[in-house]
């Protein structure tokens, strides 16, 4: 450690926030050349142009001098503080709001991709977490994140050190995109057999009728408690809408779908925040847990309620929420029993693939997690070359 260096932020980079829209002005959902990025876009690595809004090209004038570029690295300061994003190419340009900042950095110091795995570490964080003020809707103020420390070694290891941490997230992310893409071929054929072709013999059912749900087995974690569960092998800990953490312990082995049942449940298309959760994992009280009943499948209910509209069943003006009763009225119609068990014969080879990816993402993501906190505060070195 002697050749690592210790700065202030606000020393090897400038900090440049965004910009809120004009009064009045509403993000389009519709493809302009200017797209807008929110804290809601940030959660992976780089920042995804599938699933931004965008600025109507008349309302671009406005906030032209608030742009990003690409490679920059991106921070949230407002609510949600402490989600870190990369800008690809494709992303040039885009617009920022002002619940984010960007940090300009003297690359002759820093390495961008260093920078970002520091504030996703637990080491940033937690410089983060300390810095932030307000009670009510936390805020990280631009002077704060200039007095945040950081210790750097020097460039060629920096670069080492993203290099290990990027190919672990090169992996990751190309499995998720395998299972877009799985899931995709999967609804494709979903709507064609059960939408497009359906018969209007069926019967109507609910939900309730096809699913068992085991909300009863949830157990929330203080993070507090979850720190002190990180010795040995770690398992999933998740929340209404994502991964939250990893723990040393579970409650749940085996396959479920996950669906938001207050804060996080709906998307802006009015669909339900669904996740599928298979292996060991550990679920806290703000997601339901459901398993489909034969002949169905968890993935044959994941792929009806993936483009179902659940605004009717949702309740709460300030915090929004699915209760069991709403969950189980949902309309299900009672398919043929036979067209159901042929869909699951022809999908279970699709389905089998994505159980195995998401296994391999959990384990890489487990992985990197381990090794994040360890290269960022040097108790692992790389060599340089």
């Amino acid at each position: 450690m002697s050749e690592w260096k210790e700065y202030k932020l606000g020393d090897i980079a400038d900090v440049k926030g965004g910009k809120r829209l004009p009064k009045g002005e509403l993000l389009v959902n519709y493809e302009t050349p200017h797209p807008y990025i929110r804290i809601t876009d940030l959660g992976e690595k780089w920042i995804r142009k599938a699933g931004l809004q965008f600025v109507p090209s008349e309302i671009q004038k406005n906030i032209s001098r608030y742009i990003v570029n690409s490679g920059d690295v991106i921070l949230s300061i407002v609510g949600s503080i402490g989600f870190v994003g990369r800008i690809p190419q494709e992303l040039n340009g885009a617009n920022l709001t002002e619940n984010c900042v960007k940090f300009l950095t003297n690359k002759k110091i820093i390495d961008n991709d260093f920078l970002y795995y520091f504030l996703l570490s637990s080491i940033g964080q937690e410089e983060i977490n300390k810095r932030n003020v307000g009670s009510t809707q936390p805020k990280l103020p631009l002077y704060n994140i200039k007095d945040v420390d950081i210790s750097l070694p020097p460039l060629p290891e920096q670069r080492a050190i993203a290099s290990i941490l990027s190919s672990l997230d090169d992996k990751i992310d190309l499995l998720h995109r395998q299972n877009a893409t799985l899931e995709k071929m999967a609804e494709t054929l979903f709507r064609q057999w059960f939408v497009e072709e359906a018969k209007e013999e069926w019967e109507e059912g609910n939900l309730g009728e096809v699913i068992e749900i085991y909300d009863k087995l949830r157990i929330p974690l203080s993070k507090m408690e979850r720190d002190k569960k990180k010795d040995g092998p770690l398992y999933p800990y998740y929340g209404a809408a994502q991964i939250m953490d990893y723990i040393n312990e579970y409650i749940f082995d085996g396959e479920y779908i996950l669906l938001g049942e207050d804060g996080t449940v709906r998307t802006d298309e009015g669909y339900p925040v669904l996740q599928y959760a298979t292996g060991k994992f550990w679920v806290n009280n703000h997601t339901h847990v459901i398993k489909a009943k034969h002949p169905y499948n968890n993935f044959f209910i994941l792929n009806y309620l993936k483009k179902k509209n659940i605004d009717e069943i949702v309740t709460g003006a300030v915090q929004p929420k699915i209760n069991q009763a709403n969950l189980k009225s949902i309309d299900f119609p009672k398919y043929p029993e036979n067209l159901v068990i042929e869909f699951n014969t022809v999908t279970n080879p699709v389905f089998n693939k994505i159980k195995h990816n998401i296994t391999q993402i959990r384990t890489l993501t487990a992985l990197r997690d381990v090794l994040l906190p360890k290269l960022m505060s040097g108790e692992v070195r790389v060599d340089q070359d």
